[in-house]
């Protein structure tokens, strides 16, 4: 119920947006294609930044419960070592600062009070959880209790082994920062320097070709100077869409590196395209400023 009065309620914020910035398209601009065009842009952008947002909150929950995952498995299996019952161990495993684990947890210690079959709930639990680690770590804790091993001992082990995976995680991470700077530099900085120079190279040079005076002559040469027709607005706007391309795919790459998965890149995007920007047309007109002195 909730999910459909916030999915109303977005639908409804879309477009009430789509519709204002379509009449100020259509005011500014008095073309009805581009207020159209960007009405349905606006509400496809609210709905994008949603579905991100959303998915960046599912993520963060999930890494969340990872970090205090070992704890509770530790926890549990002292527990059990004090001879209490399964459901019992969970239960009293379920506390404040594992949070939002600890919901999950009360929940499968209710399953199992309700003779619900012990493998079949810790699944219900890595299903709820969301989460590829945690789901590998419950199917060795089953393999393990298949096989007749001691549920307390298992937990203890696989505890032990969580914490010493992420420990080799974080090295991972302090082995690879000198790419992440290296790529973050490429594209923030060097990328965008390159374009504006090439806008500005592009600019003198129709300049200069302009004021060159046709000459008629009836000696075939192997190349002639003309004048360059492409825009140069063109040309600064093309470089500012592939400023844009790169951005987004460098995040991608960085999230990769960094996390482990490409999405969690995106939050690196603003800074990067932000900085690109103010590189791109900071070093245009530097190096027009430069270049104009020496001709």
């Amino acid at each position: 119920m909730k999910d459909e009065i916030y999915t109303k309620q977005n639908f409804l914020i879309a477009i009430i947006l789509g519709l204002l910035v379509n009449s100020i398209f259509l005011i500014l601009k008095k073309n009805i294609l581009l207020s159209i065009a960007a009405f349905f842009s606006i509400v496809f952008l609210f709905f994008a930044y949603i579905k991100i947002k959303k998915s960046f909150k599912e993520t963060g929950r999930i890494r969340k419960i990872e970090s205090v995952f070992p704890d509770f498995l530790q926890l549990m299996s002292s527990n059990l070592r004090a001879g209490m019952t399964i459901d019992r161990a969970l239960m009293l495993s379920s506390r404040p600062e594992f949070s939002p684990l600890d919901e999950e947890i009360l929940k499968t210690a209710k399953d199992i009070a309700t003779s619900k079959n012990i493998e079949a709930s810790f699944l219900d639990l890595s299903k709820r959880i969301g989460s590829e680690k945690i789901k590998k770590t419950i199917l060795l804790i089953i393999a393990g209790i298949k096989a007749g091993g001691d549920i307390a001992i298992l937990l203890q082990e696989t505890s032990t082994r969580l914490r010493e995976r992420e420990l080799i995680e974080k090295k991972a991470y302090t082995n690879v920062i000198m790419y992440v700077v290296f790529i973050f530099l490429i594209v923030s900085i060097f990328a965008p320097s390159l374009f504006s120079l090439s806008n500005i190279l592009v600019e003198m040079l129709t300049k200069l070709l302009s004021g060159i005076p046709k000459v008629e002559t009836s000696v075939t040469m192997p190349f002639t100077l003309s004048k360059i027709n492409v825009s140069l607005e063109f040309i600064k706007y093309f470089s500012i869409f592939f400023i844009v391309v790169i951005d987004l795919l460098s995040s991608f790459v960085l999230g990769l590196i960094t996390k482990g998965s490409e999405k969690e890149g995106l939050k690196y995007f603003p800074a990067i395209f932000i900085l690109s920007i103010i590189t791109f047309f900071g070093s245009r007109i530097l190096l027009k400023r430069f270049l104009e002195g020496l001709i």
